[in-house]
């Protein structure tokens, strides 16, 4: 009978995880691994997520790099609706590399050496003069115009009182 518990709890605990991961999308042409259990948007649990004009939003994405690299680089931008990228200012086109983290917390920075697991910390301001829509967040993390991981995040900027 105990056992019979034990799985039970087992089973509601992974169907908890699942409807608490956020939902990401792979980047065309992409294909990452375990994905959505590497990014968190700090205070979002459902897409779309609310980025909330006049405040920063938190990004963290864990990555494992293919090869070596010594310059990494964000592509940020978002998608209006009309196929259009418009990048992210303040964090579209910056290098990330003082903003790595090992898994257990460390302080890491540029090369990244292939096979390491490195978590990326970030925010970016959502300003006030963005409009009041939604959009596709596509986040990605370059070396050399090269994609280290990626993904696509519905989203929906919203003024701070609606």
């Amino acid at each position: 009978m105990a056992a019979h518990k034990l799985v039970a709890c087992t089973a509601l605990l992974g169907l908890l995880a699942l409807a608490d991961a956020l939902s990401v999308r792979q980047c065309p042409g992409k294909s990452i691994a375990n994905l959505e259990n590497n990014v968190d948007v700090v205070g979002c649990n459902k897409t779309p997520c609310r980025l909330i004009k006049g405040k920063d939003q938190y990004v963290n994405l864990k990555f494992v790099p293919e090869n070596n690299y010594k310059n990494i680089k964000n592509h940020v931008t978002a998608d209006l609706g009309l196929g259009i990228p418009v990048p992210f200012v303040g964090v579209d086109g910056n290098s990330i590399c003082d903003k790595l983290y090992s898994e257990d917390g460390q302080k890491e920075s540029c090369p990244v050496t292939a096979g390491r697991t490195y978590v990326y910390k970030d925010s970016f301001p959502v300003y006030e003069v963005y409009p009041e829509l939604e959009v596709t967040v596509h986040w990605a993390i370059q070396s050399n115009e090269h994609d280290l991981t990626c993904f696509e995040l519905p989203a929906r900027i919203k003024n701070k009182k609606s």
